[in-house]
């Protein structure tokens, strides 16, 4: 199939310069997507892999049809997307199934509402149940059958129309570990002996193996706002072995992909003449607990790792995916304690000196990185310190999170900065009275 020129009957998606933005009050508008392209051609699983809130499931939504975008162009099979898209079925990560139905009615809901004929209805869906494994339990009841089973409902529920698209919103992050890579193993299967009525796979995925394991072309996407920041094609041919060295190989650059810094930081704002300077943007901060970032300390400086350790190892080590993974890895560069470089994560000197502190000089240490590498915090710290009763509202330095993120990541950056500041002994805070303070008399647990 010619790549470069593809042509219409073979394109089945075209985005181009695709813009998701929401308007904020008294606020510039918040930015979920921007400057987004993309073709999906038939013949090919394509992943869109990334973090959370980057913005993956939003544009799953536009392709099929139930999300405008602010601004873009974007296409089916060479039309524009005007509503709902025949021919697109998805696939959801919470299985979305009726509990007072039965498989066979969940299966056949799809055909019901195009009018098909109840006796081909039921055929139909008998076919995609009997395809996805679940023959004989036509008549069990979601509430009876594991999760995995539901997921194969839901899976045979989106192929029983035929759609030439699949879109799956990470269809296998609910299920556990055995019973996820039993059902990525049969969708492959069938993909390559060409049972599956479909012509193209677009899914979203935040796992890096499960990308290079089932897809054709992984397409990495960078957050605030989600934007591709990579497209790699995978040129294994199924079935893939994971032990595989180049398969291995290629799961470590993603994760250097993934942990790579950007190139332009934002500059700060120009004050005017006489004005006092105005304060850099501030990033949302990771929802980390300190527990997990000094577990993962400990992890990398001890045996076998010995200050150094292969990303996608750790992962493995610990059962955890790229983006349960990356976050606490994130924290500890932010806050100067490790670094990533290419794939392996590396302890700094000072995280050296987490590790072998005890109790009180961990928090000071992780107090001192905090007043270095955390605006935020260092800011409270300075208001407590220079008001007379040492106390603050809280809501006055979530407004200033929320002129520079959406109210969802300003509210957990929020919750990171009271449970960083608290570890350090920077300040206290009240929950009921959501304020601050440099006194102990209100320290309430979250």
């Amino acid at each position: 199939m010619d790549q470069t020129v593809p042509t219409d009957t073979t394109t089945l998606v075209r985005i181009e310069n695709c813009r998701q933005s929401y308007p904020k009050e008294s606020a510039s508008d918040v930015i979920i997507l921007d400057e987004v392209n993309l073709s999906l051609r038939e013949g090919e699983i394509v992943g869109l892999l990334g973090r959370s809130g980057s913005g993956k499931s939003t544009l799953l939504r536009i392709v099929s049809g139930l999300l405008k975008p602010t601004a873009g162009d974007v296409r089916w099979r060479g039309k524009p997307i005007d509503g709902p898209v025949r021919g697109v079925s998805m696939v959801f990560q919470s299985f979305a199934l009726f509990p007072w139905l039965t498989v066979e009615e969940n299966v056949a809901l799809g055909l019901e509402a195009q009018g098909v004929p109840r006796a081909e209805r039921e055929a139909r869906a008998e076919d995609a149940i009997d395809l996805i494994g679940l023959g004989g339990y036509e008549n069990a009841y979601p509430k009876e059958m594991s999760g995995g089973m539901r997921q194969r409902v839901g899976l045979a529920r989106a192929l029983v129309v035929h759609p030439d698209l699949l879109l799956m919103d990470e269809p296998f992050s609910a299920l556990d570990v055995l019973t996820a890579e039993t059902l990525r193993t049969d969708l492959i299967d069938l993909w390559s002996e060409g049972r599956l009525p479909v012509k193209s796979i677009l899914m979203v995925t935040h796992n890096i193996e499960e990308a290079v394991l089932m897809c054709d072309r992984i397409l990495v996407f960078s957050s605030n706002p989600g934007r591709v920041a990579s497209e790699l094609k995978v040129p294994f041919p199924h079935p893939r072995e994971r032990l595989d060295p180049a398969f291995r190989q290629m799961v470590d650059d993603i994760y250097a992909l993934m942990t790579r810094r950007p190139v332009e930081h934002p500059k700060p704002l120009v004050a005017d003449k006489g004005a006092p300077p105005a304060p850099q943007p501030v990033q949302p901060l990771p929802v980390v607990s300190t527990n997990l970032m000094a577990g993962l300390m400990e992890t990398i400086e001890g045996e076998p790792y010995n200050g150094r350790a292969d990303l996608p190892a750790l992962a493995n080590a610990f059962q955890m995916e790229a983006d349960e993974l990356l976050p606490i890895g994130e924290a500890l560069q932010m806050l100067g304690f490790a670094e990533f470089e290419e794939g392996d994560i590396s302890l700094t000197d000072a995280g050296r000196r987490f590790v072998g502190a005890d109790t009180d000089d961990r928090k000071e240490e992780f107090a001192a990185a905090l007043r270095a590498h955390v605006p935020i915090i260092n800011q409270i710290r300075q208001v407590l310190d220079e008001r007379w009763n040492h106390r603050a509202p809280a809501l006055r330095f979530r407004d200033e999170l929320e002129d520079h993120m959406s109210p969802e990541y300003a509210d957990s950056t929020m919750r990171t900065v009271i449970a960083w500041g608290r570890y350090g002994e920077l300040f206290s805070y009240d929950r009921e009275a959501d304020q601050f303070s440099l006194d102990d008399d209100h320290d309430d647990e979250d």
